[in-house]
């Protein structure tokens, strides 16, 4: 048998997610951690979540941080934070998300406070965490940042017009970095539709299970499905940068 060696520079040493006490975050985490990297383990609420993740991890070097997306401080005090621990950064997941429910044609009740909120975290929290975390990046090893989109920014259709239209904002920063912080900063979205998490309030796995039916690959998505799309972006497409790669069955055909 031939045995495929991963070239050692594209493994991170260091890695934050955020969003990664739960869901999506919380299985990116352990994929990097199983790699050998020292994982931030960025969260907003539920601290306790951050321990038990930070608990569960293989490796060591972890460490739990509140990293509040919308808040400009919280995110600088982070940056110092991970600086004085580790001295640099290999890999940024911005992770970190939420969304208000509203159906599509229901433009009264996409208030506008519920649109600034919405695009303040999916799509200017995102940048600004890059804006912060980019000159610890530029010492890292083989760098690269990768966005958590949704393919709703490519069908239209999710959980708000809000939603969709912050990433699709996000797909398009990840472009337009891409070609910034070339060539020592890879940048991704990856894409997912459908996973099978709590992250839209009142959505059931039976509404999951009938929609991944419909699908090209009738499968309803896992946090680790996109985990292992995000650390193929990281290890694996070394020789890529400024792509959007969906993770959703076919739902985008």
């Amino acid at each position: 048998m031939t045995v495929i060696e991963i070239p050692s520079l594209s493994i991170p040493k260091v890695a934050l997610v955020t969003g990664g006490n739960s869901g999506i975050g919380k299985a990116i985490a352990a994929r990097l951690a199983a790699m050998g990297a020292a994982v931030v383990v960025g969260y907003n609420t539920r601290p306790s979540l951050a321990e038990e993740v930070i608990e569960g991890l293989q490796g060591s070097g972890h460490l739990p941080m509140r990293i509040v997306i919308d808040d400009p401080a919280s995110i600088s005090e982070a940056a110092a934070a991970v600086e004085r621990r580790y001295g640099q950064l290999d890999v940024l997941i911005n992770c970190g998300g939420a969304t208000t429910p509203v159906p599509a044609a229901d433009l009264e009740g996409l208030t506008d406070d519920i649109f600034d909120r919405t695009v303040t975290t999916n799509l200017r929290g995102p940048f600004a965490m890059i804006r912060a975390f980019h000159p610890l990046l530029e010492r890292g090893s083989s760098a690269a940042i990768v966005n958590i989109s949704s393919i709703a920014a490519r069908t239209g259709i999710g959980s708000s017009l809000a939603y969709l239209a912050a990433k699709a904002g996000v797909d398009a920063l990840t472009i337009a970095l891409a070609k910034v912080l070339a060539p020592r900063i890879r940048v991704f979205s990856v894409s997912p539709a459908g996973v099978d998490t709590d992250f839209v309030p009142g959505r059931t796995r039976k509404q999951l299970q009938e929609t991944a039916g419909k699908l090209p690959l009738a499968h309803v998505t896992t946090p680790d499905d996109v985990a292992r799309a995000v650390v193929a972006c990281i290890v694996n497409l070394t020789s890529s940068t400024g792509i959007v790669l969906p993770v959703d069955e076919g739902r985008h055909l």
